[in-house]
């Protein structure tokens, strides 16, 4: 596999090394950082992120032109868990404005039933809408959008993107939200490819050759 630019925003989250380690496994190497000129030169820009909307957005904040560098980013770029949330609009979660890259808002799962936990976590499918999109391709078969022919992928999370005109991957829980986003250079997963077995890390092979 051809050798990219690879940079993994220093965003705090505590994925980083899961996310670095399923790099290492493609053969690709990662540069963590929250340098704002390395990551206008990467080829490749992953943000990840674990815990809380807020917090996040504090600490990037907290990281002089790092917010205003992510904005401004014409290379691919990929949301991972949190990370896809933060290209949002806005967020139930502390009631926050996000990077608004992509046109939407996170909100918490509602109570369906009793025994529905939450935060959402484990394996669960997801459709793929779009699997003609670069992101997606050789994932997995949707077959007439069955979800039993859809590709699995591990998720925890107790807040999720809304369905919106960029969801290329959709999964249900209690509702329907989105599990896969592409806008133009810009793309998310809320589930965790580096932890998802061969489908996540053909997501992230997909990545590196866009």
């Amino acid at each position: 596999m051809t050798q990219r630019d690879l940079v993994i925003i220093d965003s705090g989250g505590a994925n980083i090394a899961s996310v670095l380690f399923a790099f290492e496994r493609l053969g690709q190497k990662a540069v963590l950082t929250a340098d704002p000129d390395k990551i206008n030169a990467a080829s490749h820009v992953i943000l990840p992120g674990v815990g809380a909307a807020a917090d996040a957005m504090t600490k990037l904040r907290a990281q002089d032109g790092l917010i205003d560098c992510i904005r401004g980013l014409t290379q691919p770029v990929m949301g991972i868990c949190l990370g896809m949330q933060l290209l949002f609009s806005f967020s139930e979660e502390g009631d926050v404005d996000l990077l608004g890259l992509i046109d939407g808002r996170v909100s918490k799962f509602k109570q369906h039933s009793a025994d529905m936990t939450i935060p959402h976590m484990g394996w669960n499918n997801v459709v793929l809408e779009q699997p003609d999109h670069p992101l997606l391709q050789n994932v997995g078969q949707n077959v007439g959008q069955n979800p039993a022919q859809s590709p699995f992928f591990y998720f925890v999370h107790s807040y999720r993107a809304d369905m919106n005109d960029h969801t290329i991957g959709r999964c249900t829980y209690g509702d329907d939200f989105t599990a896969i986003v592409a806008r133009g250079n810009v793309a998310g997963c809320q589930f965790h490819p580096e932890r998802s077995g061969k489908a996540g890390a053909k997501i992230l092979e997909n990545f590196l050759a866009l």
